[in-house]
């Protein structure tokens, strides 16, 4: 291929050859897919059906759930449908769409997480203030502020990732993957690109900082505390907070941290699967573990 404009479609990575092995990873896929979804979606049900959980934290794990639905209906329902019509074609348009699309929930999900950092560390060192700092105007602000954001941060990385000219339609994934698509460009060095990645790990390095010195914070007050359940109850709200922040960080070193194979292999299948489905599958899980709240809205909600 000589240039961009000759590119119509490309081939994503095929799972398998065997028709049987193909199946298997289509109700793989499809396991997956509806755990998530159900699961997500109760979480979105129970805080919107119940009053006890209309405040901010609840809020904005209503949001996350959302982004989290958007991550996976983005990239799976195409793998699912490759793998039972046994192809391996997305079109240009549709590569670019998925590419977007992607990029500007996961920004979304990363700003949210930002956000959910700063409302516990009103919670906990500005209680007597929380309802004043985080009205409902504030928190619409922000979520208003992380969607932007996270729009903002797809189109750029789609702007950046189609900008030179491709030399082959084969991606060694079974989506469309920034680093995959990189290495398409006949450049083999794309400059525009490749500072939106170092503008974007500025931000994404601020956002960790203010996040660890949040946490860093709220530890020193929980530490003041005068009472044992005090303490349990500030920890139990930050808790489930700070593993989605670490499995979404984990997560994301393992992604993008590793160079993109020539080849495909299982094991960056494995990696990508990692970091691209078991997150939104385990945030609410994780979050209604250790929230009493959630769980009786849940089992109330399942009883109905």
């Amino acid at each position: 291929m000589e240039n961009q404009t000759t590119v119509s479609y490309f081939l994503l990575l095929e799972l398998s050859k065997n028709r049987h092995l193909q199946l298997f990873y289509f109700f793989l896929f499809l396991v997956l897919y509806l755990a998530t979804l159900a699961i997500n979606l109760l979480i979105i049900s129970a805080i919107t059906l119940d009053h006890r959980l209309q405040g901010p934290m609840y809020y904005f794990l209503m949001n996350l759930a959302v982004q989290d639905l958007g991550i996976v209906s983005v990239i799976v329902p195409k793998s699912m449908n490759n793998s039972l019509m046994d192809t391996r074609h997305i079109s240009y348009f549709g590569c670019v769409a998925q590419i977007f699309l992607l990029l500007s929930f996961e920004g979304a999900d990363y700003s949210l997480l930002t956000v959910m950092a700063y409302d516990r560390y009103v919670a906990i060192c500005h209680s007597l203030h929380y309802e004043m700092m985080m009205n409902q105007k504030a928190c619409t602000e922000m979520i208003i502020a992380v969607w932007i954001a996270g729009l903002l941060y797809g189109t750029i990385h789609s702007i950046g990732t189609f900008s030179t000219p491709l030399c082959s339609n084969v991606i060694n994934q079974f989506f469309c993957e920034t680093p995959q698509l990189l290495k398409l460009s006949c450049s083999g060095f794309n400059l525009l690109e490749v500072g939106i990645i170092l503008a974007c790990i500025t931000a994404a390095l601020g956002c960790f900082i203010f996040m660890i010195i949040s946490y860093a914070v709220i530890f020193r007050a929980v530490l003041r505390m005068p009472s044992d359940q005090s303490k349990q109850k500030a920890l139990s709200t930050c808790i489930p907070h700070l593993i989605v922040v670490s499995m979404y960080l984990l997560s994301g070193c393992f992604a993008y941290g590793r160079p993109p194979s020539n080849t495909p292999s299982y094991l960056d299948f494995g990696f990508t699967a990692l970091y691209s489905l078991l997150p939104p599958l385990f945030n609410p899980i994780i979050y209604s573990m250790r929230n009493k709240n959630i769980g009786r809205a849940l089992s109330q909600l399942w009883r109905f």
